[in-house]
């Protein structure tokens, strides 16, 4: 069996930070905890799990605190979480499992990060993180911000996730400001940096520089593969707030160059000609987006509605507008076996009674 060293980086986490080691105390044989500068009583929930406490002076930097942090480990395998990341019970039955069984010749696994939800808890946003590699190898977190653990060596995709519990704690523009004192300092980014910046523009709202910024990290060609196609939504969604609508549409299109169509590219331009009342080409592309099958072990971004409800829910909205209700409906019941406690789906149900009925429906 391995043992597991958690690493964490923390500061003013006192709401959260319970449970996160509460959730994870029985799967780690050790905790290290490094503070990065609290005034709250985050110190003081560390210490009923752990006496490793360190302080770490924050300088814009999240890999110098990981590598900190990872410093002082001192098990065969290191874990990082943040505050407000919790296992789940089935999930720490299964990791519990992993434990026991995995091969010493594991350099790194890759845990399923889930982040988004809907309102009946169902993950709608989730991607592949490094979660446990190998203290022995002397891994190294590497960027300032949107940090990652750089890796050579065997590396696995387990199904075990990490949750992330969604506390709000309202607008930050910290990223942003690492990434353009960055700038200021070394006058660019890497390749990885230049697409985060990118994001962190589009967050804060400053849409015309983010879509010359995704442009500027796609015609570099030193993306990875997943950030590449990425780039290209987020560049039309900054472009579709521009109102360049035509733009947007071909920084959709240009993802194809990189890999197979992405259902959330798809359904965006479905999106596209839906907003332009052409139901035709809409249906088209929609029914395209039910069709493709969600990479397997890809590390990429996923927004897991893409792939079989929101599709389904648009061919619903399609095929009532050219007067198909019996499709139309038929499309819903569809969208009904990816989430049979969809409240749209059962407003729609309820339509489409009234409509087949003859009974002039309550939309």
């Amino acid at each position: 069996m391995i043992t597991i060293s958690l690493a964490m980086i923390v500061k003013n986490e006192e709401n959260t930070l319970g449970n996160c080691l509460e959730s994870v105390k029985d799967i780690v044989d050790e905790i290290v905890i490094v503070d990065t500068g609290s005034t709250d009583k985050t110190k003081e929930v560390a210490s009923k799990f752990t006496d490793k406490i360190f302080d770490f002076e924050w300088i814009d930097d999240f890999s110098a605190a990981r590598n900190f942090a990872c410093s002082k480990a001192t098990k065969e395998y290191v874990m990082w979480l943040d505050a407000d990341d919790v296992i789940l019970p089935e999930d720490k039955r299964k990791f519990l499992e992993l434990k026991q069984t995995l091969s010493p010749d594991i350099d790194m696994v890759f845990m399923k990060y889930n982040v988004g939800f809907d309102e009946n808890g169902n993950v709608t946003f989730s991607y592949y993180r490094e979660r446990l590699a190998r203290r022995d190898k002397g891994f190294i977190w590497m960027e300032p911000v949107h940090e990652y653990l750089a890796f050579t060596g065997k590396s696995i995709n387990v199904d075990i996730a990490v949750t992330h519990t969604k506390k709000h704690r309202g607008f930050s523009d910290r990223n942003l400001r690492i990434y353009e004192k960055q700038l200021k300092e070394k006058g660019e980014l890497s390749p990885r940096g230049t697409y985060y910046y990118a994001r962190e523009l589009k967050d804060n709202g400053r849409y015309e520089e983010a879509a010359d910024m995704f442009l500027k990290f796609l015609d570099s060609n030193k993306g990875w593969v997943e950030d590449n196609i990425n780039a290209c939504l987020e560049r039309s969604k900054c472009l579709l707030l521009l109102g360049r609508w035509e733009e947007s549409f071909h920084a959709l299109t240009r993802s194809f160059l990189y890999d197979l169509p992405r259902a959330e590219i798809v359904c965006q331009i479905g999106y596209y000609f839906k907003f332009h009342r052409a139901y035709h080409q809409a249906i088209y592309w929609f029914e395209t987006a039910l069709r493709l099958q969600k990479p397997k072990d890809s590390w990429g971004f996923f927004y897991d509605d893409y792939w079989g409800y929101i599709p389904a829910l648009e061919l619903v909205v399609c095929y009532d507008a050219i007067g198909d209700t019996l499709r139309a409906n038929h499309y819903n019941e569809i969208a009904a076996s990816f989430k049979p406690d969809s409240q749209a789906v059962e407003h729609n149900r309820q339509y489409f009674k009234a409509k087949l009925s003859g009974t002039e429906p309550n939309q």
